[in-house]
């Protein structure tokens, strides 16, 4: 199936591992994401997950399927159905998910990419999104995401002329958090990952959860907001925090 999850303490890698074809990902690839996804969410051990490939990031769908699975249009709606609900997997577990990013991030893979809280990326690696260049439009939740990252100028030269940006106009623009050199990639995705991993987790996921609201358009608190706050007054993080600071030690989360 080319896709692998692993678990080491508290954070779990996914990985893409298909090198032979730069971890383009297959329909099968894509279909297995939610479960994977699910597994992630389900286990209370894991407290944030790692993304990443092998030595691509990943070069996004397998053209090749596209004349078999994606041959009509009945076919072409299947594919790119599994293909947004793979990555609105990513985009809906409740955990952090950082992105480990080394070589190629296109299409696809950067569709996964930007599905990510954080995107570490190697000096070397290139980003692109390519549908102008397939006669594809791409998934509106995705270019809202994209617009997000980057704002809608870049996301439009982005998307429009389906040309690659390299690492350093990836950083400046905002498409990726920060650079390291190929080597560092993962250890460093994972570090973060870890330091997620060690924080209060009411606070952790409250934060994303907020952060999802805002980029869904939304202005004010409601109920499900104020649940939040709540539960961090009545978590044992919130006690376990205070007994931390007034003892002058770290917390233990």
């Amino acid at each position: 199936m080319s896709l692998t999850l692993d678990v080491d303490g508290p954070v779990a890698t996914l990985t893409i591992d298909r090198p032979a074809k730069r971890n383009a990902m297959s329909f099968e690839m894509w279909s297995a994401l939610p479960g994977l996804l699910d597994k992630v969410e389900a286990d209370d051990s894991v407290r944030a997950l790692v993304v990443r490939g092998t030595d691509h990031f990943s070069a996004g769908a397998d053209i090749s399927e596209f004349t078999t699975l994606r041959g009509d249009a009945d076919g072409a709606r299947r594919y790119s159905r599994a293909v947004h609900d793979g990555v609105r997997a990513i985009t809906g577990v409740g955990k952090p998910v950082v992105a480990a990013i080394t070589g190629v991030c296109v299409g696809g893979g950067c569709e996964i990419a930007l599905a990510c809280d954080v995107r570490i990326a190697a000096d070397d690696a290139r980003f692109g999104i390519t549908p102008a260049k397939l006669g594809i439009v791409y998934d509106f939740t995705s270019t809202r995401q994209l617009v997000d990252a980057v704002g809608p100028a870049w996301a439009s030269q982005i998307l429009l002329t389906g040309d690659l940006v390299d690492a350093a106009t990836a950083l400046r623009i905002g498409l990726v958090n920060e650079l390291q050199p190929a080597a560092d990639v993962v250890p460093r995705a994972t570090t973060l990952a870890t330091t997620m991993a060690s924080r209060a987790q009411v606070s952790v996921r409250g934060s994303k959860a907020f952060i999802a609201r805002i980029r869904a358009g939304q202005h004010d608190e409601d109920d499900a907001v104020r649940a939040w706050y709540e539960a961090s007054v009545t978590s044992a993080d919130y006690a376990e925090g205070v007994r931390a600071f007034l003892d002058k030690r770290p917390p233990r989360f």
